[in-house]
């Protein structure tokens, strides 16, 4: 019996991870591993029909056929181990690197990719762009979103090829170099998406040896140790010092609103420059805090609005320290915005709970429609997990829905200046449909001054 027929005999992954006590992402890497850890077999020998030889029998890999293979195909340097023992063969660009293992995704993007890859929020994972064509146009300085790269490496369908830009100051390669990440091309990466697709994610392993010699089995081992990001708590390690932001976005055809300024604390979580360049042209000054920044560091600033940003990770485990600020802040009754993880967060701390998607939402066209408004706006997403909506408590309303899974992208609290969404509105790739929210942020913060300045009167 192989580990599927145990979870259906067991009733199915919520009902195992119940009986076991893990969460759901857990059973996926049992699912990968073909494997149930002994610690779990008590509780598991309790479902009639699960018996001591089933799992003993699930414990070895052998029923399942697996890629795994150290033969290196002629013209490969580098290669993709997946969890599950499949074996990608490849072209190594950029740092070599004996192994970078992280949660495999996709891009569904056809621009941006250097932005994609200095998100913030792409820690911990390795990223497969379905566009076929990436590295074409090069990289710069003005594209990064933030001054390392996030992503653990790049995977690619089509070689690297010169740069064809006048804005280009670095060929990919070189600047994954820099950068001490790997990439690799020669992939059917519409294999891996369909894989991605259709079962989950996958933890993978990229390797990139400058010897050559590249180990499969032990990459295997290595990928199938990866505890996974569900429990990772990645703010911490993106977030940036207490800064100050004064630049508005590029070249912009929106003009920098320069008259009643208003006073913004930015929470970073693992904030992209872009959504800091958006809060400055929709009329706010500016100043980032670290993720770790307690209430009081907060609003000893005297902010009029406080912003949460995206970033990475599991937001319950960055909820630990980030929620109880968070509190405080709408205890003060301080005007909250929030994106992506700020999302999550703000949900955590409105009473709400978040979980992982079977599939996050990672792409610069994806649709999702204002329920308020029926307006359906395509967005720049990129997430692995999501607001629980039968969670929310009464006072918090659902704004905004997915129209591919139908998973939520946004709330609101009824009795608070507290509103969110899941996706991107500073895009960066992406389209701009959604800048109107950065407005709204401050048209609620030019409402509570003049409502001031009235009572004053």
């Amino acid at each position: 019996m192989d580990i599927d027929r145990i979870i259906e005999k067991a009733g199915g992954a919520d009902e195992i991870a119940a009986l076991a006590g893990v969460g759901l992402e857990a059973v996926r890497k049992w699912r990968q591993s073909r494997t149930v850890p002994t610690k779990h077999w008590p509780a598991l020998l309790r479902v009639p029909g699960i018996e001591l030889q089933d799992l003993t029998s699930a414990e070895t890999p052998q029923e399942r056929e697996t890629d795994v293979s150290n033969s290196c195909p002629a013209g490969a340097n580098a290669a993709l181990v997946l969890a599950d023992g499949t074996v990608l063969w490849g072209r190594g660009f950029g740092a070599h690197t004996d192994g970078a293992v992280g949660e495999l995704c996709f891009s569904t993007g056809m621009t941006g990719y250097q932005e994609t890859l200095t998100d913030p929020s792409f820690a911990g994972q390795i990223v497969t762009f379905t566009f076929p064509h990436i590295g074409n146009v090069g990289t710069n300085t003005d594209d990064n979103e933030a001054p390392k790269m996030a992503a653990l490496g790049a995977v690619v369908k089509e070689d690297v090829t010169a740069p064809a830009s006048w804005r280009s100051m670095e060929s990919l390669d070189g600047w994954l170099k820099q950068h001490g990440r790997a990439g690799i091309s020669g992939v059917d990466t519409r294999a891996v998406t369909r894989s991605l697709r259709d079962n989950g994610p996958q933890t993978a392993i990229l390797a990139f040896p400058a010897n050559g010699r590249i180990d499969t089995d032990s990459l295997l081992n290595r990928a199938r140790q990866w505890p996974g990001l569900e429990g990772m708590d990645l703010a911490k390690e993106v977030t940036q010092p207490k800064r100050v932001w004064t630049e508005g976005v590029w070249e912009s055809t929106r003009p920098t609103r320069t008259e009643n300024r208003r006073r913004v604390v930015a929470m970073d979580y693992g904030a992209k420059d872009n959504i800091l360049r958006c809060l400055v042209t929709a009329g706010c000054d500016v100043t980032v805090l670290p993720a770790t920044a307690t209430a009081e560091e907060i609003l000893e600033l005297k902010p009029e609005g406080v912003f949460l940003s995206n970033g990475p990770g599991d937001p319950a485990a960055t909820g630990t320290y980030a929620v109880p600020a968070i509190k405080s802040v709408l205890d003060a009754n301080v005007p909250v915005f929030g994106i992506c993880l700020g999302h999550q967060l703000l949900a955590q701390a409105l009473g709400g709970k978040t979980y992982k998607l079977d599939r996050g939402h990672r792409g610069a066209n994806q649709p999702v429609k204002d329920i308020e408004s029926g307006r359906v706006e395509i967005t720049s997403q990129n997430h692995g997990f999501a607001v629980d909506e039968k969670s929310l408590p009464a006072d918090v309303k659902v704004t905004h829905v997915s129209l591919f899974d139908g998973s939520n992208e946004g709330i609101a609290s009824t009795t608070k200046d507290a509103f969110s969404v899941q996706y991107h509105p500073e895009a960066s790739p992406g389209p701009s449909d959604s800048f109107y929210l950065f407005e709204r942020f401050v048209a609620v913060m030019d409402r509570r001054a003049a409502n001031s300045t009235n009572a004053g009167a």
